[in-house]
């Protein structure tokens, strides 16, 4: 299985300097990726016409299962969770009651106050596909709360994505978030044990991030519980200061395998020109 991972457009003020026709070129010339992953902020502020311009640029990639996870700057406004469903992410989300204790802010919004479509403004996913002979499910947890750059991940939407990830049968799972379970931020994911356990308790063996624009490649064991797994968190595709090199996406070449590889395309731009770099990883 092959997977082609982006992180942070921040389509908006943030969005970067670089020519998007010619990144486009450089995602598409990797043709042979079964997915392509988003792991959030594909916006500034979520609103809607920077949602149309992600939109547009994701719907360029020239892969048909491209998966999308919702990130701080996309949930900047009280629509922010609607214009992700209409613009980017057109999935079943999971949602539980609103009689349920949670301790997420702003989980369901006043319908009366807001007069908003849906109340309730999570967006977690499972997705099936069927990659050369293998059953593959992709989840993506919503690990931003509305207005807010700390993350947060509610319990009792995990146990209801527990429940649903019961009833399916599959040979690989993949958890995708917009921010890390292992890193440190000055904006962090708060209650990240949480999450941690949701990994160790499905056995899932990748799990996907971005929001720091920073690369963090990482494998824990947990001694105690006897499950490992491999935390991927990409770069940027967005940043606005081209001195520095965070402007990257990631390939995984055989996810899975004995054979596996990771190659980081590094991205450049000096005055009018741009450039790649095409790393081995290992």
């Amino acid at each position: 299985m092959n997977i082609l991972h982006i992180s942070d457009l921040h389509f908006g003020p943030r969005h970067w300097e670089g020519d998007d026709q010619m990144l486009l070129d450089k995602i598409n010339s990797y043709n042979n990726a079964d997915l392509v992953i988003n792991t959030g902020d594909n916006t500034t502020d979520g609103l809607e016409d920077e949602y149309l311009k992600a939109s547009s640029f994701l719907k360029a990639i020239q892969c048909k299962n491209v998966i999308s996870t919702i990130g701080n700057h996309d949930k900047r406004n009280m629509r922010s969770h609607e214009l992700f469903r209409k613009y980017i992410c057109d999935s079943e989300i999971i949602s539980i009651p609103q009689s349920v204790i949670t301790s997420k802010k702003h989980l369901f919004l006043d319908r009366k106050i807001t007069k908003v479509n849906d109340n309730f403004t999570d967006v977690n996913t499972i997705r099936k596909f069927d990659i050369k002979g293998k059953r593959v499910v992709v989840l993506t947890i919503d690990s931003s709360e509305l207005c807010s750059d700390d993350g947060f991940v509610e319990k009792e939407v995990l146990k209801a994505v527990s429940e649903k990830i019961n009833q399916i049968e599959y040979d690989h799972i993949l958890l995708l978030t917009h921010y890390s379970i292992l890193g440190t931020d000055e904006c962090p994911l708060k209650n990240s044990a949480v999450l941690i356990d949701f990994v160790h308790k499905h056995k899932i063996k990748y799990v996907f991030c971005g929001h720091t624009h920073d690369l963090e490649l990482m494998r824990t064991n947990d001694l105690y519980n006897g499950h490992r797994f491999n935390h991927f968190r990409c770069g940027s595709l967005s940043s606005s200061n081209i001195e520095n090199d965070d402007n990257m996406f990631v390939y995984y070449e055989n996810l899975g395998s004995e054979n596996m590889h990771l190659h980081l395309i590094r991205i450049f731009r000096k005055q009018s020109k741009m450039s790649f770099k095409d790393e081995l990883v290992f």
